[in-house]
């Protein structure tokens, strides 16, 4: 995954996570998209790719197909 972006929690700052991961996704529109009122960070690249997980392998987002297709979703 070349850019990763995670999301923040809007009051606590702190980057959401998953079993001890950091979520992240390689595209800002496509996570904007499907979690709305969130807010997609760039994830610090301190944090190695061991301690993060890719938002499709998170249960809620496994039945999405990656790239989004908006239009699938009307």
């Amino acid at each position: 995954m070349s850019e990763r972006w995670a999301l923040q929690g809007e009051q606590s700052r702190e980057l959401w996570t998953w079993r001890g991961r950091v979520i992240v996704h390689n595209s800002k529109p496509e996570l904007e998209f499907l979690i709305t009122g969130a807010k997609p960070v760039r994830c610090p690249r301190s944090i190695p790719d061991e301690q993060t997980v890719p938002l499709r392998y998170h249960p809620q987002f496994r039945h999405h197909s990656f790239p989004i297709r908006r239009e699938a979703y009307r």
